[in-house]
């Protein structure tokens, strides 16, 4: 594995030349796309890509059409040679670095909305969030052309509204969900764990360890009624403000009263000003 600076492209035309030697020489090719800010959570992708294929390239792109008009884009924490060197720990092969003119040239007019997927969780709480990501990502998929991408599980609806437009598009890759990268204490790793402070980073663990009881709870069949009003009780008494907490059907994201299929536990709480999110499989 290399540990040298990726080769970093800001041009769309000689990224997608070297994307077709890489192609011709009949090498497999994985993107992961991040809006920088990188973490650990990130460098799994890139360890997993590295693992299930030849060629990865990593997107860094703050993506200002899924930030609402009250929402962190300004303060969007950006460190493009820190990014960059980390990609070059993990192995990545290149890194894909539009800028904002290039991903939304004077004229654009065009979005993509996942509809159903979108109406419940975070929908809500963020409009328009899910037609920026679905048109961002859409847009990385054709510009870099790999055979599989790769998502962290801890965005599970922003994962699930990807694979359905995809699907729906017939866009001609794998997108695979990762498992959630944790600190020792369980809290999910994220970009905007750093807005914690100290005080409220000692308390932030009791999301998933609240999303772990309800999991517990509600796989024997129990109606998830009494454990989520139990678990929102627990949050708030904790210190957070609770968006949402709720059991959902793993595909549809429909909320369920009792676990008979697959299904997810999710949350969307604030801590102090920081917006946290996280999920546990049942």
């Amino acid at each position: 594995m290399s540990e040298s600076i990726p080769q970093r492209f800001s041009d769309l035309a000689s990224l997608r030349r070297s994307v077709a030697d890489w192609r011709r020489a009949g090498e497999r090719v994985v993107l992961v796309p991040t809006m920088g800010a990188l973490h650990e959570g990130h460098l799994a992708l890139v360890a997993e890509g590295r693992r299930i294929g030849r060629r990865v390239v990593a997107s860094i792109f703050v993506n200002p059409t899924q930030f609402g008009p009250n929402e962190d884009f300004s303060r969007y924490p950006r460190d493009l040679e820190a990014d960059l060197a980390l990609l070059g720990r993990a192995g990545a092969d290149a890194a894909w670095t539009p800028a904002v003119e290039t991903m939304y040239p004077p004229g654009f007019s065009t979005r993509i909305d996942v509809a159903g997927l979108t109406e419940g969780l975070c929908g809500p709480f963020r409009p328009g969030h899910f037609s920026g990501v679905a048109t961002v990502v859409t847009k990385l998929l054709n510009q870099v052309g790999p055979d599989t991408a790769l998502f962290g599980e801890k965005d599970f609806q922003q994962l699930r509204v990807i694979q359905q437009a995809v699907a729906d598009l017939d866009l001609p890759v794998e997108i695979q969900g990762v498992p959630t990268v944790r600190e020792a204490d369980g809290l999910a790793l994220s970009s905007r764990n750093r807005y914690l402070s100290p005080e409220e980073r000692t308390v932030a663990p009791r999301l998933h360890a609240v999303l772990a009881e309800i999991a517990a709870t509600a796989r024997d069949g129990t109606p998830v009624a009494a454990p989520i009003a139990q678990g929102r009780a627990a949050l708030e008494a904790a210190g957070f403000q609770v968006q949402y907490l709720a059991v959902c059907d793993a595909r549809t994201l429909a909320p369920v009263e009792r676990v008979d299929r697959p299904a997810r536990v999710l949350v969307a709480a604030f801590l102090g000003r920081t917006r946290l999110i996280d999920n546990v499989a049942v």
